[in-house]
């Protein structure tokens, strides 16, 4: 018989066996909620490290990515260790956790500086006036309604290959015949390089140049020659298939309507004028103009279901199973989606719309929840790896903002939808849905175009609707009959429904108080705001799962909202701002900004009223109380801590004689001239010409006397070229 000693060495080793038993099953719990729990922070530490590149101020070296190579090596050994080294379940979770963070914050980084130096390319850094040829690749409107010409294969006059800019962008000034897509152009242009932000921490357009590979922006008042005719096939006889069947579009159904119509199924939006833009900015429907997440959705959707419903009835008839069926659907509405994106040009925003649209199709296909966090994450993941510079663009925020708050409210409405009568349904969801997309993207909306539209959601129910069961499955059913010569139909149906869309638009844009404007905030604003809604709404990771972890972790992310807030509300604007051509000055006086001049740098001036949430346009601001003078010598008194000082703003090289008897102690003068011949060795004035605004670009004083100017603020990037700075004495 077993002695009392066997018994307990027996038990004892059974006890071992079962802790072990249980101590493994404890660790394949805990990896598999790192994982269901990680892959939604996944694109947030990748937009942390590309956010952290793109703030550096001076340009990193390869000492820079040396370190951050071998973190990501680092970390992800560690990671795959973590099991041996870890003293608990717990543990293990918590170093996999953190080494996969540090491997994501290391990996955006590098991607950002890999995608910066892929699409490197020579930048005009002096203005240029002769011939330009080149081939023409993308046709568009300015903000200006001035249709633009994109040409790469660029040869200017005198310049050599290695200078010369891959892409220059060419506004025209006449009315005249557009080339197509493909054919090589000559005409003469003025030139210059992307310009500067208006103002320091302003918003800077040579970073989005330098990644669309644009060395240099300009205009035209001469005829475009044609060269060379467009060769046939490769991708620009695509393009130029596109803008045939845009032009075919509008013929048929006419106006603004026509116009609309074709942007939604070409992309083409050159025949948009921007009246009808501003309208459709102003009752926030110009999302519906830009192709976009709702756009994919609607037509993948019809399709998914024409699809699903045509097959059951075969099947039923042939007495087949009907298991696979919506596979086979999701398979025909991706490719659906991808001839969407072909047909509507494929920019940036399509390309991001459809990668979401075929995670979630394939996830279908795969059995898979098709709308979920571990969804949206990925297509999010994916985007952030092929293009980091989109973390900085308001689509890229809007579009994962509004998808992101949709489906946090998806369980909600499940629980609510029995509870509501079936007609009531519809109703209640596309209120619900549009209701919170529009929380979700007001603040980022807010913060990038200084505007909340406050009649929005009225707006939005009125139209979208009828996009969604009348105008994008009239212009799928176009599509289809389109080889047939049957499209007049449903072309007219469409053209119904984008007229009632425009209508909307302006009756909502012209209502009292339809656009609300707002300041500019800070740069620290909208990520602080990102941060706090992913820390409240992203579910926790296994660190942060116990209830006092969870606390903490809600309290801290309102209080980075909360705060984000309040940074943005005690934001106090620039006192004195000064362009970087010297062609505009504006001061701040109690009552709003008063430009020095009703004309003459129109554009920066515009932005400044803008950034201020200032309605009034330049004319009107110029006619504020401050400045006195003629136009080419204003004069006008600021008050700073330090004393009263006198502010001139000279405008030509006759008004710049007047120097040598304006110089005085505590004066100011700012001119659009070089003054280096006029001016003394020792000025007791304090100046800035336009050769010393070249360099230090636009400059900004605050109250207390403090400048910043944009080239200190900007660094020394790739896109800024910067050059050797001047501080402000």
């Amino acid at each position: 018989m077993p002695t009392d000693g066997m018994i307990y060495a027996a038990s004892g080793r059974g006890m071992d066996r079962l802790a072990r038993q249980v101590l493994e099953m404890l660790r394949d719990q805990s990896r598999q909620a790192t994982r269901a729990g990680m892959l939604p922070w996944a694109p947030v530490f990748m937009a942390l490290g590309i956010g952290g590149w793109f703030s550096l101020l001076d340009e990193p070296g390869g000492m820079f990515y040396l370190t951050c190579g071998l973190a990501a090596v680092y970390a992800l050994i560690w990671s795959r260790r973590a099991r041996q080294t870890a003293f608990s379940p717990t543990t293990d979770a918590n170093l996999r956790i953190f080494a996969m963070a540090v491997f994501l914050v290391a990996l955006g980084a590098c991607l950002a500086g890999l995608r910066a130096h892929l699409v490197a390319a020579p930048i005009l850094d002096f203005r240029y006036y002769g011939a330009v040829e080149g081939r023409v690749v993308e046709i568009d409107r300015s903000s200006r309604d001035r249709l633009r010409l994109t040409l790469d294969q660029v040869v200017l006059g005198d310049m050599p290959p290695e200078h010369t800019p891959r892409r220059v962008r060419i506004s025209l000034l006449s009315d005249e015949r557009l080339p197509v897509q493909g054919q090589k152009v000559m005409l003469s242009a003025h030139l210059g390089p992307p310009s500067g932000p208006a103002e320091p921490r302003g918003f800077d357009y040579r970073r989005v140049a330098w990644f669309e590979r644009l060395g240099a922006l300009g205009y035209t008042r001469s005829p475009v020659v044609t060269t060379e005719p467009a060769a046939p096939g490769g991708w620009l006889a695509l393009h130029r298939t596109r803008l045939a069947l845009s032009a075919a579009i509008q013929a048929q159904i006419g106006g603004q309507a026509g116009a609309v119509s074709a942007a939604l199924i070409t992309g083409d939006r050159s025949g948009i004028s921007e009246t009808t833009n501003q309208a459709m900015r102003d009752s926030n429907l110009y999302h519906i103009v830009s192709i976009s997440g709702l756009h994919m959705s609607m037509l993948t959707g019809f399709i998914y279901v024409c699809l699903r419903c045509m097959l059951v009835g075969i099947a039923g008839l042939c007495h087949r199973p009907t298991g696979r069926l919506h596979k086979w659907s999701a398979g025909g509405a991706f490719l659906g989606a991808a001839g969407y994106l072909w047909l509507s040009g494929g920019d940036v925003a399509t390309e991001r719309s459809f990668l979401m649209i075929a995670v979630m199709l394939l996830a279908i296909i795969l059995d898979r929840r098709a709308v979920s966090l571990r969804t949206l994450a990925l297509a999010a993941a994916v985007i952030l790896a092929l293009t980091p510079e989109a973390l900085l663009s308001p689509g890229f925020q809007m579009s994962f903002a509004a998808t992101f708050a949709l489906i946090l409210v998806i369980r909600p409405w499940q629980s609510l939808a029995p509870s509501l009568p079936f007609w009531l349904r519809p109703v209640a969801m596309l209120l619900i849905s549009s209701l919170v997309a529009g929380l979700a993207t007001a603040p980022i909306a807010a913060a990038h175009f200084g505007r909340l539209t406050q009649y929005g959601l009225i707006a939005n129910l009125l139209v979208v609707p009828v996009v969604g069961t009348i105008v994008m499955p009239a212009a799928v059913v176009s599509a289809i009959t389109a080889p047939f010569g049957l499209s007049a139909l449903p072309l007219w149906l469409m053209g119904l429904g984008t007229t009632w869309m425009l209508e909307v638009a302006r009756w909502i844009a012209a209502l009292g108080g339809a656009v609300y404007l707002v300041p500019a905030p800070p740069a620290a604003v909208l990520p602080l705001f990102a941060v706090g809604a992913c820390l409240f709404c992203l579910p926790a990771l296994a660190f942060g799962s116990s209830p006092i972890c969870l606390s903490f972790r809600k309290a801290a992310s309102l209080c980075m909202v909360i705060a984000s807030g309040f940074l943005w509300h005690g934001h106090v604007r620039p006192f004195l701002l000064i362009s970087a051509q010297g062609d505009a000055v504006a001061m701040m006086t109690g009552e709003a900004r008063v430009p020095s001049k009703a004309t003459g740098g129109a554009y920066v001036v515009s932005q400044w009223l803008e950034a201020d949430g200032d309605r009034a346009n330049q004319a009107v601001a110029a006619g504020r109380p401050f400045w006195t003078g003629p136009p080419n010598l204003r004069k006008g008194a600021l008050d700073f801590s330090g004393g009263r000082h006198a502010i001139y703003h000279l405008t030509g090289k006759k008004s710049a004689l007047a120097v040598p008897d304006l110089c005085k102690e505590n004066t100011i003068i700012v001119a659009n001239t070089p003054l280096e011949d006029l001016a003394r060795t020792e000025s007791p004035c304090l100046m800035f010409d336009s050769k010393a605004l070249r360099k230090t670009g636009a400059i900004a004083i605050t109250a207390s006397g403090r400048s910043e100017t944009a080239a200190e603020l900007s660094g020394s990037r790739m896109w800024s070229n910067a050059r050797p700075m001047q501080r402000l004495r």
